[in-house]
């Protein structure tokens, strides 16, 4: 089982236990889970943008010419 999978699990377990505690523990696996959407939408965003984070040019690839971006 991959990693991410495992980490998923957990993330969804740790959902599920914290339903109706009323301690505070469902909001931090919310926000848990939220951070790692946002890993994988980050990775996803500078897989496909052509640009960096911050509107910049992305960083180029190795043997990537400036000219053929």
């Amino acid at each position: 089982m991959s990693r991410d999978t495992e980490k998923h699990r957990q993330l969804l377990g740790a959902l599920k236990d914290a339903q109706g505690k009323g301690d505070g523990s469902f909001e931090k696996a919310v926000t848990a889970a939220f951070e790692h959407v946002f890993e994988h939408l980050g990775r996803l965003n500078d897989h496909v943008s052509p640009s960096g984070p911050d509107g910049s040019d992305r960083h180029l690839q190795p043997g990537e010419s400036p000219t053929l971006r």
